[in-house]
């Protein structure tokens, strides 16, 4: 199997859909020697800041010296970027030679009469048996949805289950409530383990708080309340923050807003504990050293300054309230908003929380089966602002964006990862 063959056979998986639970994984990895069994993980659960707070935990690790492999998702433009080791992704050849050892294993599986694996099942299979491959001392796992029946929670054990933000999402799935979400994505915590959380609402903390007692594990809260804010501003932050009798002066990242430094302040409380109980060795020099160095596409991204074209993934409720509070950072006369979402999201409130604040709205769509059309969210942003517009077509999007703005306006484009990831290819070809 070639790499090309390889796409092919993952984009014919990508039309089965995904379906939550372990059974299916089980079956695949064991017929591939449970590799699984064989790497210790950092296990990053939660609704927002999954991604930022992944990639500043690896960075640390990083910065100590460590061989770290990193498994994310969605990607934005490759799918080889789902799987990394040291910040590089996993080749294109490795990528085609370990799925053509899945793809054998999976025929026998059907014939079985197990079920066809998903996209995501084949893309955690491969990164387990890449990290293995690699050597790798620690992995970053990314939940893909949701915890308990996630395929990333076949691992055995975590050495820290560690949650970002919890908020409402896929709500047809993971429930209606805060604390029925909060309880799936609990479900990834393991026996004797620690657990480590962003400041949640108290419904979910409670949630939490349960279900690592349930588990005999140790629970530690993020102290924000510790942080000291020198700086913040649209090129990063700097600040102080203590922990345990512990502090750390003058941490620089460039990830922008204030949820991001909570989010390295989740990843910093982690690499404490975890330091405390003699898990990993790390200076705290090297934690601000890994923690300056880290950079998350499409977060909070600026590509320009003149005028400000600024890109953000917030695709939920909580995201898009995070990014309107963000935007008091920048210096700017105009807000040219530029959305397209998918329609499993929370579109009338997304609607109302973000329609009132632009100057002009171009409404588009998303490049997937799970759009929302365009004139839908019209009729939703129609109420709170009278210049709402559809261009479907991304190019002549961004050419309109530009040609209503001057210098002196922030063009955010805003509402899905998969249409920032393509508005950024457009303009880094550009």
């Amino acid at each position: 199997m070639n790499y090309n063959e390889a796409l092919e056979f993952i984009n014919k998986t990508n039309m089965l859909g995904s379906v939550l639970g372990l059974k299916s994984i089980e079956k695949l990895l064991s017929l591939l020697d449970n590799p699984q069994n064989k790497l210790r993980y950092i296990h990053i659960g939660g609704t927002n800041g999954k991604g930022s707070t992944s990639n500043y935990l690896f960075n640390i690790l990083k910065a100590v010296g460590y061989k770290v492999g990193v498994f994310t998702s969605p990607y934005l433009n490759r799918i080889n970027e789902s799987i990394t080791v040291d910040g590089i992704e996993i080749p294109d050849e490795d990528f085609a030679r370990i799925l053509g050892i899945i793809r054998e294993k999976i025929y026998t599986m059907v014939e079985e009469g197990f079920n066809h694996p998903t996209t995501f099942e084949i893309l955690t299979a491969m990164g387990f048996i890449y990290f293995c491959e690699q050597k790798v001392d620690f992995v970053v796992l990314e939940v893909g949805l949701g915890g308990k029946k996630d395929a990333t929670n076949i691992i055995p054990y975590s050495i820290a289950s560690v949650f970002t933000a919890i908020d409402y999402d896929h709500m047809d799935i993971l429930g209606d409530t805060l604390e029925k979400i909060a309880s799936e994505k609990a479900g990834i915590i393991k026996n004797n383990s620690i657990v480590v959380s962003y400041p949640q609402e108290e419904a979910v903390l409670g949630v939490l708080k349960k279900a690592a007692e349930e588990k005999n594990s140790r629970f530690y809260l993020c102290p924000v309340e510790n942080i000291s804010i020198k700086e913040m501003n649209s090129y990063g932050s700097i600040f102080d923050f203590s922990y345990n009798g512990l502090s750390i002066e003058d941490i620089r990242i460039s990830m922008l807003g204030k949820h991001q430094i909570y989010n390295a302040c989740l990843a910093i409380t982690t690499v404490l504990v975890l330091r405390e109980k003699g898990l990993i060795q790390v200076t705290n020099d090297e934690i601000k050293e890994g923690l300056s160095k880290a950079k998350w596409p499409c977060r909070l991204e600026v590509l320009r300054r003149n005028p400000i074209v600024l890109l953000d993934g917030a695709h939920n409720l909580q995201g898009i309230r995070q990014l309107r509070k963000s935007l008091d950072l920048f210096d700017y006369e105009r807000l040219i908003l530029c959305i397209g979402i998918l329609k499993d999201k929370d579109y009338v409130h997304i609607a109302e929380a973000i329609s009132p604040i632009a100057d002009e709205i171009l409404i588009t769509e998303v490049k997937s089966p799970r759009k929302l059309d365009a004139e839908i969210l019209k009729k939703e942003m129609d109420k709170y602002n009278e210049n709402v517009y559809i261009e479907k077509d991304i190019n002549k999007l961004i050419k309109k964006s530009l040609e209503l703005s001057t210098g002196k306006d922030l063009i955010l484009f805003c509402g899905s990862l998969y249409l920032v990831g393509r508005i950024k290819r457009v303009f880094e070809k550009q």
